[in-house]
């Protein structure tokens, strides 16, 4: 599992590097009045393409090794890896167009991502078995078809909410790189050891893109990247809970809970504004912490004091996820705990939100 990892490292570190050198030119076309563009210059977005090759040459050198060598390591990976793979492609490349003419409209992404989420469901028989509340369970067993929507609805919309997330250096990829290892380690509690080299694979294809995005912010994942992380975490915890009863279908909930709550509620304040929940803006969460809470950066390069506040901008982001991630490792099994921080987590980020609009956060926070 270590040489797999190190291959996939290495492969999407490779490969973000000549993106670097003969992307510039795919970023021009990103307009510079943007509302979520907080960086001078042209950088490329196809942080997906590495993402996308280091995780492809991961998984693929783990199947060799288990079909030619008779699985030494006992990864317990077979064919039914290409079908993650071939359920990953719709969405993933027309993310990728996207990222390179900015002229791919958000109706055929959300198409693309539905797509991908079918394929998923149906080439590896995905479906939410169970929520942990028994009247909810019998209905599941009754409806199957119920747990098979579920299953899609997560697959579809995990990638945008990664997407939305993916603002700052270093954001989405670490928040992606925590949430893997934390699956990795709860699926070789369960022994699902085959799950487990598919996210260490991936989380190290994250750390190979990272070298770039950060601190330089020399490549950003894009849509394409984005969706690698979403379309991979969404499958990989729908299949946990699946595989394994005594994982709780609530631990990837609260894992998961700082994008999917983002993405939640700013549809909801988007509605609530009868603005489109399709139209970008700038008030997100991280994007409210950029500009009320990170402050103090002095330089006379206006390019180096921007990239040095969008630095400073994602740890606040990090620890925030570790207040959920850190809990639903320690509590995996327990469902009833697990219900109860994803409640408090929503009212925290509700009240932690309004503070920082009515700019009414602490001194001893602001840095």
């Amino acid at each position: 599992m270590i040489l797999i990892a190190l291959i996939a490292f290495l492969t999407a570190l490779a490969v973000a590097a000549l993106v670097i050198r003969w992307g510039r030119a795919s970023a021009r076309v990103y307009r510079q009045d943007m509302p979520q563009r907080f960086h001078l210059g042209h950088v490329p977005r196809l942080g997906g393409i590495a993402l996308l090759a280091g995780v492809t040459v991961g998984w693929l050198l783990g199947l060799w090794q288990t079909m030619r060598f008779g699985d030494p390591a006992s990864l317990r990976l077979g064919p039914w890896v290409g079908w993650w793979l071939l359920a990953l492609a719709p969405a993933v490349l027309g993310g990728m167009v996207e990222d390179a003419t900015q002229r791919l409209a958000v109706r055929w992404r959300l198409a693309l991502t539905v797509l991908t989420a079918v394929l998923a469901v149906a080439l590896l028989g995905l479906q939410i078995p169970r929520l942990g509340v028994g009247w909810l369970d019998a209905v599941l067993v009754k409806l199957p078809w119920l747990g098979i929507g579920i299953a899609l609805l997560a697959i579809a919309g995990l990638p945008h909410a990664f997407n939305i997330i993916d603002g700052y250096n270093g954001l989405a990829a670490m928040v992606a790189l925590i949430v893997c290892l934390a699956l990795a380690h709860v699926a070789m509690q369960v022994g699902d050891r085959s799950l487990a080299v598919l996210l260490v694979s991936t989380a190290a294809a994250t750390g190979g893109f990272l070298v770039w995005n950060y601190p330089r912010g020399m490549i950003f994942a894009g849509d394409g990247g984005a969706y690698v992380w979403g379309i991979v975490i969404a499958i990989a915890s729908v299949s946990l809970v699946q595989r394994n009863l005594a994982v709780s279908p609530w631990f990837p909930v609260l894992l998961l809970i700082y994008p999917v709550w983002e993405t939640m509620f700013s549809i909801y304040r988007k509605l609530v504004r009868g603005v489109s929940p399709g139209v970008a803006d700038a008030l997100h969460f991280h994007q409210l912490i950029y500009r009320r809470i990170v402050k103090g950066v002095f330089d006379e390069d206006v390019s180096r004091r921007m990239l040095s506040r969008n630095n400073r901008t994602s740890p606040y982001l990090w620890g925030f996820t570790l207040l959920t991630v850190v809990p639903a490792v320690l509590a995996w099994q327990n469902t009833p705990l697990l219900m109860v921080l994803c409640a408090l987590f929503v009212v925290a980020y509700v009240v932690a939100y309004l503070a920082i609009v009515r700019f009414k956060v602490p001194g001893w926070i602001q840095g």
